[in-house]
């Protein structure tokens, strides 16, 4: 049985928000190297990275147990540094 809802989160960065947008969207494989106590590994099975339609798995750490998710990305709003991911697969 899944769970079914919307996340939408607020994260207050000491850069612009145009730093982080570009990490998630097109640098993406580099954020098990920057955050290594929370994301383990981030693969594109799919697509392209920051592309509408490309699939990619992470696995990733919460509350000290690795967790697995897989998403599809369904929106890109680059004027307002927003990323819609929709997970598909996983224990997220």
């Amino acid at each position: 049985m899944g769970v079914q809802g919307k996340l939408i989160v607020s994260l207050e960065v000491k850069c612009g928000g145009h730093s982080v947008h570009d990490i998630n969207n097109t640098n993406s494989h580099h954020l098990p190297n920057i955050s290594p106590s929370r994301v383990k590994h981030f693969e594109i099975h799919e697509g392209e990275k920051g592309k509408i339609g490309s699939i990619a798995s992470w696995k990733y750490y919460e509350d000290g147990k690795e967790m697995f998710a897989k998403t599809v990305i369904e929106a890109i709003d680059p004027q307002k540094n927003s990323t819609t991911w929709n997970a598909i697969e996983g224990n997220c």
